[in-house]
């Protein structure tokens, strides 16, 4: 089910009005709903939901009241201690993603912006406050302003997924007149880079695991292959008869043997995960064809490359060409379930989690 959509007028005083002038919304200190953990391990375990006091914007910042925070395979790996990793602050609030209102704005941030709608990707990177709270407070470029035409339940999906896909399109050049092979296509980031290589002038083609699953991609953004048919490459191969320019990669340590078998002299492949640590590939073919393994963790992209997929996101979408299908929408009361189905991963649609106003 999706999010149920909450309008925020600033002071109950709707923006269209005359009397509606953007200032620095003043609010006694007062607690705010979220939920945290302490300590690292299962969601029902650690994760806890109640007050805490309201984020202040220092100098750049901003503070956004947040309708729907999105939930992400990092976030509950972070929750987890996943790969041996630590606890990074004393305490966290998860996610980075979402969607929301600017209601305060910190020194050196334009005034004007209180009370527009932004979605917000970043927010627990390097930081212990995410946006699985009422109120997050983020650097003002990580609030990027929301056409009013958008859901809030496409903002809070935009963020780790969208930032992600438009980095394994475009880290190595434009894409136009290229063809582009997304692993994963049904999946939150290969679907956005899908979508994003068609509207950037690419020939698209994906694939799903299953055969079944063929007719949920969209054949006007690719041409759709199984990979349990009996010969996946040569089915690549019939769309794409020299080899492919750029491989989107989910899983290489599952499909470095094709990848090898479908890649062009001087193919780029752009992985962003795989399912062994240690994972093979056939290194003497892929260097005789010049291939370029690029690997992406998403928290250390630069910072310009994230501002350039921020703008991009929000340009394609108020053009209708990104869409996101929404998994489940959980109350806050309920964020362990929404984390225990990102965990177990199965079924399609973003998840996300909505904030109670």
């Amino acid at each position: 089910m999706a999010c149920t959509e909450i309008l925020l007028p600033l002071a109950g005083i709707p923006k269209n009005s005359p009397s509606w002038v953007p200032r620095m919304v003043k609010r006694a200190a007062t607690p705010m709903l979220a939920s945290w953990y302490d300590d690292q391990g299962p969601a029902t375990d650690v994760l806890h939901v109640g007050e805490l006091p309201d984020p202040v914007p220092g100098p750049g910042e901003v503070r956004v009241r947040v309708t729907v925070s999105g939930v992400n395979p990092g976030d509950t790996k972070k929750r987890r201690g996943w790969l041996g990793s630590s606890m990074p602050f004393p305490r966290v609030i998860p996610h980075s993603d979402s969607a929301g209102v600017i209601d305060a704005v910190g020194a050196g941030v334009d005034a004007r912006r209180v009370g527009q709608r932004v979605w917000v990707y970043g927010a627990q990177s390097y930081r212990p406050f995410g946006t699985a709270a009422q109120y997050t407070v983020v650097p003002a470029d990580l609030a990027v302003p929301l056409p009013d035409d958008l859901s809030d339940e496409l903002g809070a999906s935009l963020g780790i997924p969208g930032i992600t896909a438009h980095r394994t399109v475009f880290a190595d050049g434009p894409v136009d007149g290229q063809l582009v092979l997304v692993h994963g296509v049904l999946g939150g980031v290969g679907s956005l880079a899908a979508q994003l290589a068609h509207w950037a002038g690419a020939t698209v083609i994906a694939t799903v695991r299953r055969t079944a699953d063929l007719d949920r991609v969209d054949p006007a953004v690719a041409h759709a292959i199984a990979l349990d048919t009996g010969e996946p490459a040569a089915a690549i191969r019939s769309y794409a008869p020299r080899g492919v320019d750029r491989i989107i990669e989910v899983a290489l340590s599952d499909n470095a043997d094709l990848d090898n078998a479908v890649a062009a002299q001087g193919t780029v492949i752009a992985a962003y995960a795989t399912r062994a640590d240690r994972t093979e590939i056939p290194f003497w073919p892929l260097l005789f064809n010049n291939v370029t393994l690029r690997l992406l963790g998403s928290d250390d992209f630069p910072a310009e490359a994230k501002r350039q997929a921020a703008r991009d996101l929000t340009s394609a979408a108020a053009v209708g060409a990104l869409t996101v299908a929404v998994g489940d929408c959980y109350p806050l009361d309920d964020i362990a379930k929404a984390h225990d189905h990102v965990d177990a991963g199965s079924g399609h649609g973003r998840i996300l989690v909505a904030i109670p106003q």
